[in-house]
């Protein structure tokens, strides 16, 4: 046998595990829990089939449609307020700015924190009795009103700004790196043209950090399906099914109201959402991979 080939046996039996887990584990479990959505299980599995009934009525669910609502909102805000806020701050450090490395790991700092403890300290924060409202009032200002997490009209933007937040610090590291990789020359060519810095960034930078950016884009977005944790942390889907998203809703089936066929339905659509999800990306890259291929 070639040194070759015992590499390349060495390197399938090392991967064995990897192979069994991923197939066993997470494909196994997945075919699973579709088989179940398809079923009347309730506390426990059973094998008598229903058909799409399970879907009917989780699409009949007016607490489901509500969460699909919640997720849109603050899945669009949230990336692109991440996005918008991360492009920024790297052009801010790569300006070259005093105290850059105190900097960085200040805004990249939210993002080491789980979604629970961000979420406890924003509904701390926005707590009207006790938080920023509170504050300000007892300086004065009486009429000052911030109580985003117990408005039902603007708890789901609460979520958007502590998840931003916390966010945001991602797309900065991706973005900077980026602009750091970026030619010399282009900058010393925009300069002698008299270009404006802001215009630089906008339209010279910015689209080359295309890929880079969608990326963090799709990272953000892969996040925002099982959005769960910073909604309990904060505001428990309320007031009312304000804050309602998915992933609480199919939590609540499973272990509140032991509804596991009407859960794993939720969880399928859910899967289904990050193949949408994903795919767009990876075609993007499939169709410029490609395009490099023919270049060469």
């Amino acid at each position: 046998m070639s040194v070759k080939r015992k590499r390349n046996l060495s390197a399938t039996i090392a991967l064995l595990p990897t192979w069994f887990a991923a197939v066993v584990v997470f494909i196994g479990t997945m075919a699973w829990s579709i088989r179940l959505s398809f079923t009347n299980s309730t506390l426990f599995p059973s094998s008598t089939y229903v058909g799409f009934a399970q879907y009917s009525k989780l699409f009949a669910s007016a607490k489901w449609l509500a969460s699909l609502q919640n997720v849109l909102i603050f899945g669009v805000l949230y990336v692109a307020g991440c996005l918008v806020l991360g492009f920024l701050l790297a052009a801010a450090i790569d300006r070259k700015i005093r105290f850059e490395s105190a900097l960085r790991t200040i805004f990249l700092y939210p993002y080491a924190m789980s979604f629970v403890v961000t979420g406890l300290i924003w509904q701390w924060m926005l707590n009207p009795t006790l938080g920023i409202q509170a504050s300000v009032r007892s300086l004065g200002w009486e009429s000052f009103a911030l109580d985003w997490v117990v408005n039902r009209d603007m708890a789901i933007y609460a979520l958007v700004l502590a998840g931003v937040w916390q966010g945001a610090g991602l797309v900065m590291v991706i973005a900077l790196a980026g602009i750091r990789g970026i030619e010399a020359e282009q900058w010393k060519a925009a300069r002698i043209d008299g270009i404006p810095v802001w215009r630089i960034y906008v339209s010279i930078i910015l689209p080359q950090l295309g890929p880079a950016l969608a990326a963090a884009g799709m990272l953000l977005a892969m996040g925002v399906i099982k959005t769960y944790d910073i909604v309990v942390a904060m505001t428990n889907g309320g007031p009312g099914n304000a804050t309602e998203v998915p992933a609480k809703f199919i939590m609540d089936n499973l272990f509140g109201r032991q509804n596991l066929g009407l859960a794993t339905a939720g969880a399928t659509v859910l899967v289904l959402g990050v193949v949408i999800a994903v795919a767009p990306f990876r075609y993007a890259m499939h169709m410029r991979n490609q395009a490099k291929g023919g270049a060469r």
